[in-house]
Parts: structure tokens; sequence; C-alpha cells
């Protein structure tokens, strides 16, 4: 059996991007675009996507509950895709200071300043659940 790799990936990370957009997230694939979202007033959840089992398994699902059946939300949902858009990721974890890349986590930003974040160490090994009452603490800490 012969399976065209690019083929392969290129509907995991299509999925991986449908999956975070009707979560609720704004896909940001460009440098511009992060600098614009982040320079929003209010509160900013950031999804850092990506291919990895941990994202389509926990990550997202834990992402679209916690955006839907929180009371406090963040005022705005943005993504960015590790590994596919390289630059406004990069763009992205340039505000996460004191954090090393990690992929993938949420950041919760307020009028652009990091307030918390959720690293993959948090995320990877944990039940959906877990991450979700993660977010849903930071949002009533925070939003």
């Amino acid at each position: 059996m012969n399976m065209n790799f690019n083929f392969f990936m290129n509907d995991v990370v299509a999925t991986a991007r449908s999956e975070a957009k009707e979560a609720g997230f704004e896909e940001l694939t460009t440098p511009e675009e992060v600098e614009a979202a982040f320079a929003k007033e209010g509160t900013t959840l950031v999804l850092v996507n990506s291919v990895c089992g941990c994202a389509g398994g926990i990550a997202r699902p834990a992402a679209s509950y916690a955006l839907h059946k929180s009371d406090e939300k963040p005022d705005h949902a943005v993504t960015v895709f590790a590994g596919q858009d390289k630059e406004a990721t990069e763009k992205a974890r340039s505000y996460f200071t004191g954090y090393p890349p990690s992929s993938p986590s949420f950041a919760l930003l307020k009028d652009g300043k990091l307030l918390t974040m959720v690293e993959r160490h948090e995320i990877e090994g944990s039940e959906p659940i877990e991450v979700v009452q993660k977010l849903q603490e930071a949002f009533k800490q925070y939003c």
C-alpha cells in the first residue's frame, strides 16, 4: 500500500483548522493578524493549535466545551497553528514571555498582556475535562 504523506497531512491539518474555527476561534495566519488581534481591548484566549493527538483529543474539544459552556468567557478567541503558520505562531509566542514554545497550549491575554498559560505538559496525558476546568478557572479569575 502506497500512501501519499502530503495528501494525508493536508487532510489532518484541514480537520484541525476546521475544528478550531467551528469551536469559535478566529484563525490568525500572519504576524500582522496576530498584532491586530492582540491589540484588541479585553480578554483574548489564544489556542496554539497543532496536529498532535493531544491537540485533537484533548485541547480542541476542551476549548470548544469551555467556550460554549462557561458563564465567564474571554472577549475574543483566536488560534495560531504551530508548524503551519510559522511566522504567526512565532509572533504570538513573542507575547508569552516566561514560557517556552509549547503546542498545543492556551494563553489568556488582557489588552495584549499575558495573564496565564496552559502549557502542553498540562494538556498531554490529561482528561479533556481537566483542561476544561483549567480554562474555566482562568476565565473566572480574569474574564
